[in-house]
């Protein structure tokens, strides 16, 4: 049986090079998205562009990329008010987490592509989780997916695994990845293509790509960006 693979996929840097990483890996890759009230929506139009540009770069992820799919989740962003879904400072709240946590975000999102990919014959997820370079949101740490994988596996009542090729490394090592990837066509395709800013921002172009150049996202892609570069 071929093997298969469904990218959660918001538009931003990171999901996009878990995209090309698992085209390079799966021979059927599928991809979804969730509309849940963001502020940065913007993201949602790039990710046409974006899949259709990644699968241009290599003709085998041409050959491998499957269907697409967005769900609404508008009523979650609205019970899970955040920075992110609501016209909010972004900085560090009482509970030491910034103001960008979304609560269960992630849970959610992999539950919902849980129950599509059962649908779909799938039993592998990819995200784009890191526990290196993130804002300290416990839903993204790797101990947490763990305890998810597992609800999932029992409550579907077969193995689910949700991978995460991006865990351990930096943002300076995601960029090296793509690279690594697709050679430097990815790397132009992520820059132009891709959504990271929590603004919504995409009058402004920098080396590293569309965004205000100073929320939380913009900084850390920035400074990962001119890593890689240093190091390269």
């Amino acid at each position: 049986m071929a093997s298969a693979a469904l990218v959660l996929f918001s538009a931003g840097q990171d999901s996009a090079t878990c995209l090309a990483w698992a085209l390079d890996r799966f021979d059927r890759v599928e991809t979804i998205g969730f509309a849940y009230g963001q502020r940065h929506a913007v993201e949602l139009t790039q990710r046409p562009a974006l899949r259709h540009a990644i699968a241009a770069a290599n003709p085998l992820w041409g050959d491998r990329l499957g269907g697409d799919l967005v769900v609404d989740l508008g009523g979650y962003g609205a019970l899970a008010e955040s920075a992110l879904t609501a016209d909010r400072a972004i900085e560090i709240a009482e509970s030491g987490l910034p103001t960008t946590f979304v609560p269960a975000r992630n849970l959610v999102f992999l539950t919902v592509a849980a129950a599509h990919a059962y649908r779909r014959g799938i039993d592998v997820l990819v995200g784009g989780m890191c526990e290196t370079d993130y804002s300290g949101y416990p839903d993204c740490r790797r101990e947490t997916l763990d305890a998810q994988e597992r609800a999932l596996a029992l409550g579907l009542d077969r193995p689910v695994s949700i991978v995460t090729p991006l865990m351990h490394l930096t943002k300076a090592q995601t960029w090296a990845l793509a690279q690594e990837l697709g050679g430097r066509a990815l790397v132009d395709v992520i820059i132009e293509q891709s959504h990271t800013c929590y603004e919504g921002d995409r009058s402004l172009r920098h080396d590293w790509g569309y965004g205000c150049g100073s929320c939380p996202a913009c900084v850390l892609r920035a400074q990962g960006f001119h890593a890689w570069q240093a190091s390269d």
